[in-house]
């Protein structure tokens, strides 16, 4: 039987590996089980061990991802606490509660990308869009989200020191008169993006992964933001020490500089991402009309 693209494939990836699976002189016991399990693998594992290889720098720009999500949920919880969250005279919005838009917009982009963005995609171009595709897009957005959360804290801390200037700070001097409802569209941005990347990338392992490994692909994101947070909380650090940029009044730091810090990186984690995606080749993907996507 003639091996098929994806077969082939996995053939020509990382030959060097496929010596582990090369028995010689002793591998072997007399009833046919392995005599030494650490050096002689099966198939399978060796073709295991590729698909993590493979997979493993589109997973890494997940991190590179993840981690100005996690530095901007952190920074829009002090920005709201220096920021009017008033609704009405008598009911004030907790300034942690601000990070619920970014969950709202996460469910109406899922709701858009289904019953608009994916008919309207596969009416055009006769087929569906791909996961990393739909993940590149996620990436856009998120670097944008970032921009627009430098321009909003411009305009915050313009805002601030003007009125500390007159006076006329409110609560005792540590809130501006500007409204937490500037800090929505960054959050609505971010929260489309995460509806395009972090779905897409539990199809996409979910669907590379070999059978062996299916129930190990959906923690694979997990993973991504467990290590994405952890790393976010170790840059804020980095640049409160190396920087006056996160003072502890931002009225006088430069919050908007951290966060076009991170348009650097999402830009250069976008174009990292286009290598890795130019590179990679599904392994599972077939399109409608049979053919590898």
């Amino acid at each position: 039987m003639e091996a098929g693209p994806a077969q082939r494939r996995r053939a020509a990836t990382c030959l060097f590996l496929n010596r582990a699976a090369l028995r010689t002189e002793g591998d072997i016991r007399p009833d046919g089980s392995i005599s030494k399990p650490w050096k002689l693998c099966t198939l399978q594992q060796v073709e295991d061990l590729k698909t993590l290889i493979r997979i493993f720098p589109l997973w890494s720009t997940g991190i590179l991802l993840g981690i100005p999500i996690g530095i901007q949920m952190s920074l829009v919880v002090l920005q709201a606490l220096t920021m009017d969250r008033h609704l009405g005279p008598h009911f004030q919005i907790p300034a942690g509660s601000i990070l619920v838009f970014e969950s709202i917009f996460v469910c109406i982009g899922l709701f858009l990308f289904d019953r608009l963005i994916w008919p309207f995609w596969r009416k055009l171009r006769r087929r569906s869009p791909t996961p990393l595709q739909l993940i590149g897009v996620g990436h856009v957005l998120n670097a944008a989200g970032m921009a627009v959360s430098a321009i909003v804290e411009t305009k915050r801390r313009n805002v601030a020191r003007t009125a500390a200037a007159h006076h006329q700070l409110l609560q005792g001097g540590g809130v501006a008169p500007i409204s937490a409802f500037w800090l929505v569209p960054q959050l609505a941005i971010v929260g489309v993006a995460a509806s395009f990347h972090f779905p897409e990338q539990v199809a996409l392992y979910y669907q590379e992964f070999p059978s062996s490994l299916k129930s190990m692909s959906t923690a694979v994101i997990g993973l991504i933001a467990g290590i994405a947070f952890y790393l976010s909380t170790a840059v804020i650090g980095c640049v409160r020490r190396v920087t006056g940029w996160l003072p502890d009044n931002i009225n006088d730091g430069k919050v908007d500089y951290v966060f076009w810090m991170l348009v650097a990186v999402g830009v250069v984690n976008f174009g990292y991402y286009l290598v890795c995606a130019i590179l990679y080749k599904y392994r599972n993907l077939e399109t409608e009309d049979g053919g590898s996507a």
